[in-house]
């Protein structure tokens, strides 16, 4: 890869595409649910801002939305009525919420989600699961160890050995590892989960699995948190919790809700939100937290699936692509909503262990060869897939051929 004055050319590892042995796409602009390179090859696009783009690129709505913003400025740093809207919005689709903090990213998020909870019930520790993301903060930087619930590894150099001491990791979707967990460690603060992972390809939690996690965090007086930054919006038309329905105490939301924007939220019960400064003594702050170009942004993408009742739309490409791949032998393909995603497994995977025991040869080859055929996925096995309410039925149906027919051809070599 050409050196540049960025680390590694990049400003997020993955965009390297070094998981697939590819040169990294560099980006010249984007129109509707089509990205075009600086060589000029156009791609049917499945990283949609790695989900943030529910209406695909350059959405008219969010366009105008964007050049009003323009002229009444993008950045305060003071309150505006922008964020009391779109607080007000997001409740309209999530109604058990009762209080919202805005921020500025998914892992700003996820660790104000922590100290809150360790506010809450003066405890340290924290249980979390293998395969789920939560950003790059200390705390979620672990990995499951040989000796299981009782011990962490590191995925990260720079992470005090203090930290880990405080993190459980345990297998996804195992509910006896669940209990155990609850059993050796009684004094948990928060269990933090995706309720739909998307950071190990797509795994949705058993229903079952998360009403036990709901119990046994009542029984010891844990915080649930859900981490819907990912699948809010995506998995149904407001939240996992609501589909399930299985409440967390906190829910965490970010991507579709900035309509491209950086942005992140806490949001969740009364009492635990008011912890937060300036009602409480856990302190956050962030100066571009809220700000006007996030939330009219924001704003304008869940008007969009509002008024045109997108979400129909969008299942109905789901649809198309589940009839084209789900009887294909030897892989597996998995969606809920507008995520889904492709493994070379011969059943669907429920946890990280599942997924690793895919050929990561055969993905860079089927990467590579869905690249040269114009259509885009994330370059990376254990990424999601997401759809976008701009693409057009042909454009899925031609496009879910192509794949069927490059992974039959990548098995077969």
């Amino acid at each position: 890869m050409k050196r540049t004055l960025l680390v590694g050319g990049v400003n997020s590892p993955v965009r390297t595409f070094a998981a697939v042995s590819e040169p990294p796409l560099i980006c010249s602009y984007a129109r509707g649910s089509f990205l075009y390179d600086t060589q000029g090859n156009k791609y049917l696009d499945f990283i949609g801002g790695w989900g943030a783009l529910i209406h695909g690129h350059s959405n008219p709505r969010i366009r105008r939305a964007l050049k009003k913003v323009q002229t009444s400025g993008i950045l305060y740093g003071l309150t505006h009525d922008g964020e009391e809207k779109l607080a007000n919005k997001i409740k309209s689709f999530i109604p058990f919420i009762e209080k919202i903090r805005f921020l500025n990213s998914g892992t700003e998020a996820a660790m104000t989600a922590i100290r809150v909870a360790r506010a809450a019930t003066k405890r340290e520790k924290i249980l979390m699961f293998s395969g789920c993301y939560h950003g790059h903060a200390d705390s979620f930087l672990t990995k499951m160890g040989s000796g299981g619930a009782t011990l962490s590894l590191p995925l990260s150099e720079g992470i005090p050995h203090g930290v880990l001491n405080k993190t459980i990791v345990i297998r996804y979707n195992d509910t006896e590892g669940l209990r155990k967990a609850f059993h050796d460690n009684p004094d948990i603060a928060a269990l933090i989960i995706e309720p739909v992972a998307g950071n190990m390809g797509l795994v949705p939690a058993k229903k079952d699995f998360l009403t036990e996690a709901r119990k046994l965090c009542d029984k010891f007086g844990t915080i649930l948190i859900f981490d819907e930054i990912m699948c809010g919006f995506r998995a149904s038309y407001g939240s996992v919790a609501e589909l399930y329905n299985i409440f967390p105490d906190i829910i965490l939301l970010g991507k579709v809700i900035g309509g491209g924007a950086p942005v992140g939220a806490i949001a969740g019960k009364e009492n635990l939100m008011s912890l937060l400064s300036p009602e409480g003594p856990v302190y956050q702050a962030g100066t571009f937290s809220g700000n006007p170009l996030t939330c009219n942004l924001g704003l304008a993408a869940l008007i969009e699936i509002e008024k045109n009742r997108n979400i129909n739309h969008l299942e109905n490409l789901g649809f198309i692509m589940d009839s084209i791949l789900s009887d294909t032998k030897r892989i597996t393909f998995v969606r809920l909503g507008s995520m889904c995603c492709l493994f070379f497994l011969s059943e669907a995977p429920e946890n990280r262990e599942d997924v690793d025991r895919q050929n990561r040869d055969v993905f860079s080859n089927f990467h590579k060869k869905l690249r040269a055929k114009g259509i885009l996925i994330p370059p990376s096995p254990y990424e999601t897939w997401f759809l976008n309410t701009a693409m057009k039925e042909r454009d899925i149906k031609n496009a879910a051929l192509i794949i069927r027919n490059t992974a039959e051809e990548v098995l077969n070599t």
